[in-house]
């Protein structure tokens, strides 16, 4: 069973949010339930890259601070982090900080903290479907629990991206490009994605939809209110209620799908219980979904003798805007099997190698990169 909150929650005045973080809190039965004072608990963040809080890309700095003040009030010690896209370093996670608002949320009397240990530790674990072995950051070692905190954003490869895809942070830095370019398949991916985040076994999940992200997300889209706070002591059934909300059938997810086929998730959800309010209490949302699917995306969605063929005419790739573009090579840099070079104008993409996971479009930093999609393969297949 999942218990899932949904609260409103309409601005990030602090105020507001703390008050809707609270009620979610006891409408799972209170923090106690959970952990104990002078435990030391990881808010994972939802910190893909160096993005301004009002660009929606990233968890905001005043929901994170609210649900800090909260565990610390009920008497545990706070860190905050998470693994961006790029190089996983002390210099880069403080340009992210800095970027998205959260150097001013630690204590100084140390309660509230942001990590600055970039060290990382391999784990085995046999009882997973895919990963036998990951590499994962070493703070989560270094914790009594882990809260995902995530936020609600459309993604280009997987539709949706909210609590389960959140935990792919927990993988460090550049070897998260490893796994796109190991597991191009979609269904593979995604497996990947939930094995993550069963490995971290987050005890709570926090989701900021109070101004989430639809279009091309999940660093390129558009901010889109939604007004909610999510709550629910499994991150695997909030994905579930988050897509209902914003009017995106969960089966359009294919982590979600990979949750109903394991047996995480019951099949028709009958093992949710929503508490709070109800999704009729929201505006109906019909938020708007990326341009295209992501690597594999034909995959179970037409016979394995057409997608090769399909793939080779269709396959969606990435496109370079020359005045937004600024060679900064980021792009390069994130593309997992090096299709990406830099030309003289804008980089160059050597299409047989691309696999179609758009880390290029995920983390540029100048929005300068668009996905361009064969007109004729919306009239053969919804994406």
């Amino acid at each position: 069973m999942g218990k899932v909150s949904l609260r409103a929650c309409d601005g990030y005045d602090y105020e507001g949010v703390r008050e809707g973080l609270q009620k979610t809190i006891d409408d799972l039965g209170g923090l106690r339930a959970y952990i104990k004072p002078g435990d030391r608990i990881l808010l994972k963040a939802n910190l893909l890259m160096k993005k301004t809080p009002d660009k929606a890309t990233t968890t905001h700095p005043v929901f994170v601070k609210a649900l800090s003040d909260i565990l610390v009030d009920f008497g545990a010690r706070v860190v905050i982090g998470d693994s961006p896209g790029g190089p996983y370093n002390q210099s880069a996670l403080k340009s992210v900080y800095k970027g998205c608002g959260y150097l001013d949320l630690p204590r100084e009397d140390g309660t509230i903290q942001l990590n600055y240990n970039t060290g990382t530790l391999k784990k085995s674990r046999e009882d997973l479907h895919l990963l036998k072995q990951l590499e994962i950051i070493a703070v989560m070692e270094e914790v009594d629990h882990v809260f995902d905190v995530c936020k609600l954003k459309t993604h280009g490869m997987t539709v949706y991206t909210g609590a389960v895809k959140n935990m792919f942070g927990t993988i460090p830095g550049i070897l998260k490009a490893e796994y796109h370019f190991k597991m191009p398949r979609i269904t593979d991916f995604t497996h990947m994605l939930v094995d993550v985040c069963l490995n971290a076994n987050p005890t709570l999940t926090f989701m900021d939809a109070v101004v989430g992200m639809e279009g091309a997300g999940p660093s390129a889209g558009d901010p889109v209110a939604i007004g909610a706070i999510l709550a629910s002591d499994s991150p695997y059934h909030l994905d579930v209620v988050a897509t209902r909300l914003v009017g995106i059938d969960p089966m359009e997810v294919p982590t979600i799908e990979r949750t109903l086929e394991r047996g995480i998730v019951a099949a028709g959800y009958e093992d949710i219980t929503l508490v709070g309010m109800k999704l009729e209490d929201f505006p109906k949302l019909d938020i708007r979904r990326p341009r295209v699917g992501g690597i594999g995306f034909l995959e179970n969605k037409v016979p394995v003798f057409l997608q090769r063929p399909l793939n080779r005419y269709m396959n969606p790739r990435p496109v370079f805007d020359p005045d937004r573009c600024v060679l900064c090579g980021d792009c390069m840099r994130a593309c997992p099997p090096g299709a990406i070079t830099l030309g003289k104008r804008i980089p160059k993409v050597d299409l047989d190698l691309c696999i179609r996971c758009f880390c290029c479009q995920e983390l540029c930093p100048h929005e300068a990169v668009e996905i361009y999609r064969n007109p004729i393969l919306s009239k053969i297949i919804r994406l």
